[in-house]
Order: structure tokens, then C-alpha cells, then sequence
């Protein structure tokens, strides 16, 4: 009877699972959005330079015109994307980054120290927090106020910086150059998205004057060598983007904020009492498609007041500062273009199965010191051309092979730059959707 007892008990429990287990075997459900979102972005890159790599390349350019050059392997970005949509508006986003395929300082020959081998530590090493923010959003994301550390949306690179979303193996040499970039800060950002507008405005603290330098103007100044962001001075930026047609972007971006006491090596002398170090960026940058063709463009112009008395406080600072202690420009620009056509989109076979094969070719032109104030010298090797010409595979949306070919020109007496170079990339979130039941 105990044993009759147990089996009717046993059947009654398994046969809910056995009716789910039948209905699974012919029913689909319909895939439900997850509210984790986990993705990244990647590449790896060879090149060869056939250019000399020596610091005094510059400074001695005669002597190493018929250098044999050099090659190098790099991981320029690994990025891991976690973000959660916690409900009523309310989602988080994080974004770690792993630069150049290590941690820790790096080692450079300094060029401008007579060759000395130096240890420099970037944002306290090569592991970087890109992205920790908060959002609450309303009317459908009309409007979002988003604060902690987020990505400062100021040039055609900055806002579109994953490597599937332009054509060379690195980021654009410009704006990759002169500003920072991927750009990220702590602040508060209210942004939108209605109809064809999109629209960001952000509140920030300022760049750090003691990073300037000739090569790289303020590229170096957003993050800190500290365990902290100084904050004694504050800017603002905004980035307006317009659709007037589904083929067509056109955005115009930009940047202003003082610079010079946001240092931990800020001076009462009366020398410096008035300086304010405002640097002022105004970018616009457009993209149109069409038909299988792409083009996409920019132009960025920087200016930073009182460059000779910050090159001058800069350049007397102590020897184990971490300022480069170096001169820089009071204005900077870069302008470039690109074009691209993907030739399996004549194949209606190869576009079912998105795969695309783009050729494009790039120019552009960049000057860390355009314009100088004061003592100081024009740098004539930090204005240069640059041209491009590779393809590019996707053998999916997510996925990219590169291959490439490009010259930096530079003004006599100085030495062309020619290369070569090969990469492959990724970006894309890892899990879009999941489902409840399996078919």
C-alpha cells in the first residue's frame, strides 16, 4: 500500500514537468531582451614602419633619411562592456580597458632629454576605467542625466571610437593626436535623443595644464598620475548631432575650461596670478551612405590661452615632475576626410550574408603647433599630411580585417613616413537576447 502510495504522489509531481516538457517540443516563445548587456570591443595590429624609429630622428633628420625602419605588434585597445538596465529608467554602464596588451608603467626613450630611457606611468598604469556611470532617462529617452565617469563626446573620434566604426588600423591620427582620446572624465552629462536631433551637454573638471606638451597638445591631460582627478578649476562641453536624411549625420561638438591651477603644483607667484590656461575646441564632423558608398569627415581647431607662461612654469618645474616640461602651442587643428566603397554589395548573395569588402582611402592633416605665442619656436615636424589607402574585410557586422598602406608627410628637412599595416578587430555585444524555453 506504502509503496502504491508513493508512486500516485511521484506521477502527480511529474506530470506538470512532463506537460511543460511536451508543449516545449512545439511551441516557440518569443526571445526576451536581457537586461545584462556584456560586450566589447578589440584589435591587434602589425606594422611596419620604413621610417627610423631613433629619438633623434628629428632633430638629425639628414642622418637617418635611408633608415631600414622597423616593425611592431600591438594591442592598441581591449575593452570589456558590462551594462544593466535595472528598470524605471534607471541602467548602469561600465567599460574596463586594457591598453596595449599589458599593466604597469611603460618604458620610452625621451627624445627630448637627450635619449634617456624613461618609465612613464599613464592614469597609474595600462588598465584604465573608461566608463562608470548612472543613468535615469525619461520620455523614452528624450531626456537622460547621466553622472560618473563617462566618455566626453568632443570630435568624430571620441563619439565614434570602436574599431568597426572607421577605416585604419588606428584611430585617426589627428584627433587621436592632439586631443584625448578615447576622451573620459567624471562629470554629469544631460543628453537626449528626439526625432532627428541628439543632443549632450556636460559639466566637468578641467584639464591638468602641467600634461601639455608640443606633440600632443592637451592629449594628455584628462587623466591624473594620482589615485585622484584634481577638480580646482571646471568646464563644460556639448555635442549636437542632426539627421536631416537617414543617410546623413552632420554634429557639431565642443570644449571650454581653464587649466592651470588644476594642478597639485599651483603657484601664488604674481607672475602667474592672472593665468587662466582656457583651452577652447570647436569640431564638426559629418558622415554620409549611400549605395554602398561612405564618407565621413572632420574639422577640429583648439585654442589655449597663455601658452608661453605655462610653457614657462611647465618647463622650470622639478626634474621628477610628471610634467613632460615641454613648450606648447597656443593654437592647433586637424581636418581630414574619407571615403570607402564596399564592393559585395554588388552581390545581393554576399549582402544576405552581410559580408562586406570596403576600399577606401583616407587624408588628413594635423599641426600640434599651428600657431605659437610669444619665445616660443614653431615645431615643424609636428604639422604633418597623411594619407591612407587599404581594404577592409567583414566577414559579419561585429568582425573586421584591415589591411593598409599610408605616408606622413612632412615639411624638408624632415623624413617621410611609410608603412604598412595589418589588423584584425571585434565590437559588438556577446549576449543580445535570451530565450525562456528552448525550441
Amino acid at each position: 500500500m506504502k509503496r502504491e502510495l508513493l508512486l500516485i504522489i511521484l506521477c502527480a509531481l511529474l506530470a506538470p514537468l512532463y506537460a511543460v516538457a511536451q508543449q516545449s517540443d512545439t511551441t516557440t516563445v518569443t526571445p526576451r531582451k536581457s537586461r545584462l548587456q556584456i560586450g566589447g570591443y578589440g584589435e591587434v595590429v602589425y606594422t611596419r614602419n620604413f621610417f627610423s624609429d631613433k629619438y633623434l630622428r628629428y632633430t638629425d633628420a639628414e642622418n637617418f633619411a635611408n633608415d631600414k625602419g622597423h616593425g611592431r605588434f600591438d594591442i592598441p585597445h581591449v575593452v570589456l562592456w558590462l551594462g544593466y538596465d535595472f528598470g524605471k529608467g534607471w541602467s548602469l554602464g561600465t567599460e574596463i580597458e586594457f591598453e596595449h596588451g599589458g599593466t604597469g608603467s611603460a618604458v620610452e626613450i625621451e627624445a627630448e632629454e637627450g635619449g634617456e630611457y624613461e618609465s612613464e606611468v599613464e592614469q597609474g598604469g595600462e588598465v584604465v576605467l573608461e566608463q562608470f556611470w548612472i543613468n535615469k532617462a525619461w520620455l523614452n529617452g528624450a531626456i537622460n542625466i547621466k553622472a560618473g565617469h563617462i566618455i566626453v563626446p568632443v570630435g568624430a573620434t571620441n563619439m565614434y571610437h570602436m574599431p568597426t566604426e572607421y577605416f585604419t588600423n588606428m584611430r585617426p591620427e589627428g584627433e587621436n593626436t592632439l586631443f584625448p582620446c578615447t576622451w573620459h572624465q567624471m562629470g554629469v552629462s544631460l543628453w537626449g535623443e528626439t526625432g532627428k536631433w541628439r543632443y549632450e551637454a556636460l559639466f566637468l573638471p578641467g584639464l591638468d595644464s602641467d600634461r601639455f606638451n608640443r606633440q600632443n597638445w592637451v592629449g594628455g591631460a584628462a587623466g591624473s598620475p594620482y589615485e585622484f582627478k584634481i577638480a580646482n578649476t571646471f568646464a563644460g562641453a556639448f555635442r549636437v548631432d542632426y539627421t536631416p536624411i537617414k543617410q546623413l549625420r552632420l554634429s557639431l561638438s565642443g570644449y571650454a575650461g581653464n587649466s592651470f591651477k588644476n594642478t597639485l603644483s599651483a603657484t601664488d607667484a604674481a607672475r602667474y596670478r592672472d593665468v587662466k590656461g582656457t583651452v577652447a575646441i570647436g569640431a564638426f564632423d559629418f558622415a554620409y551612405t549611400s549605395n554602398n558608398f561612405v564618407v565621413r569627415g572632420n574639422f577640429d581647431y583648439g585654442h589655449l590661452t597663455d601658452s608661453e607662461l605655462i610653457t614657462a612654469f611647465n618647463m622650470n618645474m622639478r626634474k621628477d615632475s610628471v610634467s613632460p616640461k615641454q613648450t606648447v602651442a597656443s593654437d592647433v587643428l586637424t581636418g581630414g576626410v574619407e571615403l570607402g566603397y564596399n564592393f559585395f554589395g554588388l552581390s545581393q548573395k554576399l549582402t544576405d550574408k552581410e559580408q562586406q569588402l570596403w576600399l577606401f582611402s583616407r587624408y588628413e592633416y594635423y599641426d600640434s603647433m599651428f600657431r605659437t605665442e610669444g619665445t616660443i619656436q614653431d615645431t615643424k615636424w609636428c604639422g604633418r599630411h597623411r594619407w591612407v589607402v587599404g581594404l577592409n574585410y567583414r566577414p559579419m557586422q561585429e568582425i573586421v580585417v584591415k589591411v593598409e598602406s599610408g605616408i606622413g608627410l612632412l615639411s624638408k628637412p624632415y623624413n617621410h613616413e611609410p608603412y604598412i599595416s595589418v589588423g584584425v578587430a571585434y565590437a559588438g555585444l556577446f549576449n543580445r537576447y535570451f530565450k525562456k524555453n528552448r525550441k
